[in-house]
């Protein structure tokens, strides 16, 4: 009754029946920043809600470098891949405090086997992925560096009521947008001298939106 699953999107659908035939132990912990919650390869038994937070999914290339493909936010599920048995794609990496509810991917396929509600809502995730995926390839990977971090900017303020961001280094945000990290901490710093980012307290900004959207859409 407590568990604070039971408020997830995911779940939002399932009914008391559904929930007195869970018996596989749900888990809700916190990581830091930098630790991992899941490595690409390994074997995809469990799946996640992220309750607070965000992470980064990343690949590596041939060269040892990272491309972070994604990052997940609150309501966001990771580790989809898992209900078909298969093996993680990503790592996935913390980058701020961020707290998550990891539950097996057999119960969830069990569950949806004979909820309807839990089934769509899977199908809308899975959905949902996709386009975000496809989103990041096109918006965050085409473009000069201004466009595609003032793209980046916007997609982080994306859905909120208020224009107030965190950034993530440097070097994560080049590994998002294909740029050296050189790149991205000069056009940040050129940003702020334009008043497009205006610094409230330490790594929390203020977004100029209709001035970074103009940016964006050039």
């Amino acid at each position: 009754m407590n568990c604070s699953l039971r408020t997830s999107v995911l779940f939002a659908g399932l009914r008391e029946v559904d929930f007195e035939h869970i018996h596989d132990p749900i888990d809700q912990f916190t990581l830091t920043p930098g630790s991992h919650l899941y490595l690409a390869g390994d074997a995809g038994e469990h799946m996640f809600t992220v309750r607070s937070g965000v992470l980064k999914l990343v690949q590596y290339l041939p060269d040892g470098s990272q491309r972070i493909v994604r990052i997940a936010r609150s309501t966001d599920v990771l580790g989809l891949e898992s209900l078909l048995d298969d093996r993680y794609q990503h790592d996935a990496v913390a980058l701020q405090v961020t707290e998550v509810c990891r539950f097996p991917a057999r119960l969830v396929r069990d569950l949806g086997r004979e909820n309807p509600a839990l089934h769509r809502e899977l199908m809308s995730r899975w959905q949902r992925a996709l386009t975000e995926a496809d989103a990041w390839l096109t918006e965050l990977s085409t473009g000069s560096a201004r466009q595609r971090v003032a793209r980046l900017l916007l997609r982080l303020v994306r859905d909120r009521a208020t224009s107030e961001c965190q950034l993530f280094s440097r070097e994560d945000m080049g590994a998002m947008l294909g740029v050296t990290t050189e790149t991205a901490s000069r056009t940040i710093a050129e940003f702020k001298r334009q008043a497009l980012l205006v610094e409230t307290t330490p790594n929390l900004f203020l977004l100029d939106i209709p001035n970074l959207r103009r940016i964006a859409e050039d």
